[in-house]
């Protein structure tokens, strides 16, 4: 298929909105919002062609979500901020949002699930008392760290919330470990 253009007329207020919610530049707006463009015209032929036809609003938020994961995340999971600016929602809506689209498109996006947590247990550092220390903008992505963990060994210790930090997760060595092994990660062992 042939590139499609189109010319969006914005005023420069709304021009410096967009550029705010998508962590741009005004004079990098256009290239940001390609992807966007690219997974909105994918969801209108697929209503077209009757493959992606919806009754219920949820069900195309969460359509519209898994098709921004595949072209504006770049096949990443998004945190619940970025959601919530997108989709003009609240953190726990956006939480719900997210977790509906891991579970309801778990195949489809097995991959930017992998990859997301295997980016997740890649940031992972000790800090200076030896603890290994997550910091996680998303719960969710500790969630599936969690269920993953599991699945890998039901008697490892969970990935648990620092108390009085936010976004700050402790794993115990055998759980960092664990997912180490399941990453294909060396372990930082230092």
């Amino acid at each position: 298929m042939n590139p499609i253009t189109i010319e969006l007329k914005l005023t420069s207020q709304e021009e410096l909105q967009l550029a705010g919610i998508l962590g741009k530049d005004v004079a990098n707006l256009s290239q940001a919002l390609a992807p966007h463009a690219q997974a909105a015209l994918q969801e209108y032929l697929r209503m077209y062609l009757g493959q992606k036809v919806f009754t219920r609003g949820a069900d195309m938020r969460e359509y519209r979500l898994f098709l921004l994961v595949s072209t504006a995340f770049a096949n990443r999971i998004p945190d619940e901020a970025t959601v919530s600016a997108l989709f003009q929602c609240t953190q726990s809506q956006s939480r719900a949002l997210l977790r509906a689209v891991m579970s309801k498109y778990q195949y489809d996006l097995n991959k930017a699930i992998d990859d997301t947590l295997r980016d997740a247990v890649r940031g992972v550092r000790r800090d200076p008392g030896g603890k290994y220390i997550l910091i996680a903008k998303s719960e969710n992505i500790v969630d599936a760290l969690n269920r993953l963990l599991a699945s890998v060994d039901v008697s490892q210790d969970q990935v648990v919330r620092r108390s009085g930090k936010l976004g700050t997760y402790e794993l115990t060595p055998s759980a960092y470990d664990a997912l180490c092994t399941r990453f294909g990660i060396k372990a930082q062992k230092s």
